[in-house]
């Protein structure tokens, strides 16, 4: 419980920070320090992955089962995207409701409530105790798999902004070869595996992906940049480790700071939101069209869409019928976390110069889901001790 509530107060210091530090020494000046905090975030984002690929066993006899786990992490990405898509373009004029324009550039940017969040969510969900149930196995799988599904599906949603080009196909290639290697190498490699090798290796992983970023940005321009997201590389990295599950005292200090200071990062990393006229951030895009909002208004657009958001990933309840309704909820909630792969989607739709009341809605609705977290994971232990608490009776009754 002290590592829960840990981990949302540095993520509240973290969103303090963002809001207030620019204020303080001024815009400029903290968006020049914003790329340092980028690469820390990342790293240690990285770290947690690797770490959670360390952890990953497959059994590959059974690879039909990771198809329906596939299948219904992908149904529980869409139906919350879907939804919160639906309820943008009804805030839009009428007339827009049969424009594809409008269409494409909200399919993307509701893109955003799709992934859950795989770095914080399995970090909170350890720190619980909960490592050995079925709940923490079964999200671990599924958060990887939307996560998956949601970077796979930023291809057609980019092609869809820009036209094809050649770049999409180079992302798709090293997305698709990162799961052939995670899949065929799995538990192959001997290497070291402490923390500091793990950190040493995900600043590696970081700089290779932001240098190529880096690199491509000068040869085509930021619209055609080629960007791989470090999360699929560092999770196979970890998948491709012979698994080792001692771990000494030093290691598991290092992993909660790490994990501390990634809650913070993220934090750091949104957007100024305080004191900005979001109208005037809408540009030429047809969801800025959606006219001025109060900050009452923007509240409640908030909650509903925190809701529906919420309410779309609770898909898993109508699945995996051999577990109690109460670990399929559990599982559920687990699912609620959003997170660096929702955020990294708002700062795509900041590229492609979406903006808006409906951004401001969509940043909003991120920051109000990161700071639930804590609460989430508290519902989720709750659910999995009364599961275990009834199995176990059944058991001894069963005996008896």
């Amino acid at each position: 419980m002290r590592k829960i509530i840990l981990f949302s107060l540095f993520l509240i210091l973290g969103l303090v920070c963002s809001q207030s530090l620019p204020l303080a020494f001024g815009v400029e000046q903290f968006n020049s320090a914003k790329p340092a905090l980028d690469v820390m975030l990342y790293v240690c984002l990285a770290f947690i992955m690797v770490n959670v690929g360390r952890e990953f066993e497959l059994d590959k006899s059974r690879w039909r089962s990771y198809t329906a786990d596939y299948f219904i992490a992908m149904v529980t990405a869409a139906a919350p995207w879907l939804m919160i898509c639906l309820y943008y373009m009804m805030l839009l004029p009428d007339d827009m409701f049969t424009s594809w324009d409008a269409w494409k550039e909200n399919l993307l940017l509701s893109r955003f409530a799709a992934p859950t969040s795989a770095g914080i969510l399995f970090t909170m969900l350890a720190s619980a105790g909960l490592k050995n149930s079925w709940v923490y196995q079964k999200t671990r799988v599924l958060a990887i798999f939307d996560d998956l599904d949601t970077i796979l599906l930023m291809i057609p949603l980019q092609i869809f902004m820009i036209g094809w080009r050649w770049q999409l196909a180079v992302v798709a290639l090293v997305v698709f070869a990162c799961l052939w290697i995670g899949w065929t190498k799995l538990n192959k490699y001997e290497m070291q595996q402490d923390w500091s090798s793990v950190l040493g290796y995900a600043t590696l992983l970081v700089f290779l992906c932001q240098g190529l970023y880096v690199f491509s940005t000068r040869l085509f321009g930021h619209e055609a940049a080629i960007h791989i997201e470090v999360l699929l590389p560092a999770f196979v990295l970890g998948m491709i480790m012979k698994t080792k599950h001692s771990i000494s005292k030093s290691d598991q200090r290092a992993e909660t700071l790490i994990s501390y200071l990634f809650m913070f990062l993220v934090g750091m990393s949104a957007p100024l939101f305080v004191g900005v006229d979001f109208s005037a951030t809408a540009g030429d895009c047809l969801i800025g069209q959606v006219g001025n909002m109060s900050w009452g208004e923007i509240a409640l657009h908030v909650a509903v869409a925190t809701l529906l958001s919420n309410v779309g990933k609770m898909v898993p309840m109508f699945f995996y019928r051999d577990r109690s309704l109460t670990e399929r909820l559990a599982l559920s909630i687990g699912m609620f976390t959003r997170g660096e792969v929702g955020a990294g989607i708002i700062f795509v739709s900041l590229g492609y110069g979406l903006g808006g009341p409906l951004l401001a809605i969509s940043l909003l609705t991120i920051l109000s889901n990161l700071i639930l977290t804590g609460g989430f994971v508290i519902i989720v232990k709750r659910l999995v001790i009364k599961a275990e608490k009834k199995q176990a009776a059944e058991i001894a009754s069963a005996q008896a």
